[in-house]
């Protein structure tokens, strides 16, 4: 009778599943130095490329709505230019209308100076009259012996003198008026032209008092000399 080691066959042979543990771990190791590179992105770098998105997307909206805003501005503010500049036109144009109503009264109020009938209570409304007018803005224009400027000087008589050099207001018949660089009513004057032929003549009997005192320089000198 043949007698058994107790305990002989309860026992397992432990190698070949300690090599395929083994193996498995070198698996998942290889699989794990495979998967870095190229390897899906995670989800907290999915969710810092989308911000970077989101970033992009609202500084590139705010740089839209700034450069909406200055061309804004900027447009206002021509606006603004504009509108002044039109307020001031009509201010002129208003004020150069109504003062050129006024013109046939302070021509009225000149002559009576000139006559001295400025008396009175008429002389105190008609000096209150010129201060409003000039604070207004209107100025006279127009002195006799002045060159003759067509631009702001409307000839209404011709003459010729020999005591001018060019062309002269000799009489204001009516004064002009403006208000800055406007003129409302140019200044209505008679003018004088020199005389023709005036130059030519004096310059020929300056010519001849000349020739003349050296002739009779000459003349007087041969008596002496004889």
């Amino acid at each position: 009778m043949t007698e058994e080691t107790p305990g002989f066959d309860d026992k397992k042979p432990e190698g070949p599943s300690d090599a395929a543990g083994s193996e498995e771990a070198a698996q998942g190791a290889g699989s794990a130095d495979k998967a870095g590179p190229g390897a899906a992105p995670s989800g907290e770098e999915l969710v810092e490329v989308g911000l970077q998105a989101q970033l992009d997307q609202a500084q590139a909206a705010l740089g839209e709505r700034t450069a909406d805003l200055q061309r804004l501005q900027a447009e206002y503010q021509n606006y603004r230019r504009r509108v002044e500049r039109d307020r001031v036109a009509v201010k002129e144009v208003a004020v150069a209308n109504l003062l050129s109503e006024l013109l046939p009264t302070l021509d009225d109020i000149g002559r009576a100076r000139d006559h001295g009938e400025l008396v009175g209570g008429f002389k105190s409304v008609a000096e209150s009259l010129e201060t409003v007018v000039a604070k207004m803005g209107l100025q006279q224009f127009g002195k006799e012996g002045e060159p003759f400027d067509p631009l702001v000087h409307e000839a209404l008589m011709h003459s010729y003198a020999p005591d001018v050099t060019e062309t002269t207001c000799v009489q204001i018949l009516q004064p002009g008026y403006r208000i800055g660089e406007r003129t409302i009513r140019p200044a209505r004057v008679a003018v004088a032209e020199p005389q023709p032929g005036a130059q030519g003549a004096k310059g020929e009997g300056e010519d001849g008092a000349s020739g003349s005192g050296s002739g009779s320089d000459e003349e007087s000198g041969g008596p002496d000399k004889g």
